[in-house]
């Protein structure tokens, strides 16, 4: 059985990572927001979904910021192409119903 300590500390943490989860949703949640307001912007002046100078801009920008902050490049990269990826089904969601 583990010390009270080693206890206290694990539910210490787990609640530090539950309050960082529920910012991270809160975040996404308003980052798409945005993105869906750029999607119908874009729909509206008929620009494409994709805008892949941007993504490729971004993808670098946040794997130097991954790197600063000693998370891996990769994972950073990875996260960012699902949103991106979603970001795109929205924005052909809307696009159609224009």
């Amino acid at each position: 059985m583990p010390d009270i300590d080693a206890h206290s500390e694990l539910l210490r943490l787990r609640k530090s990572i539950d309050n960082i989860d529920a910012a991270l949703t809160h975040i996404l949640a308003e980052r798409f927001k945005c993105t869906q307001k750029v999607g119908a912007l874009k729909a509206e002046h008929g620009l494409p979904a994709a805008d892949p100078s941007r993504e490729a801009w971004q993808i670098a920008r946040l794997r130097e910021l991954a790197t600063e902050s000693e998370l891996a490049p990769g994972f950073a990269e990875k996260w960012f192409s699902f949103v991106v990826t979603e970001v795109l089904h929205h924005h052909a969601r809307i696009a159609r119903r224009e």
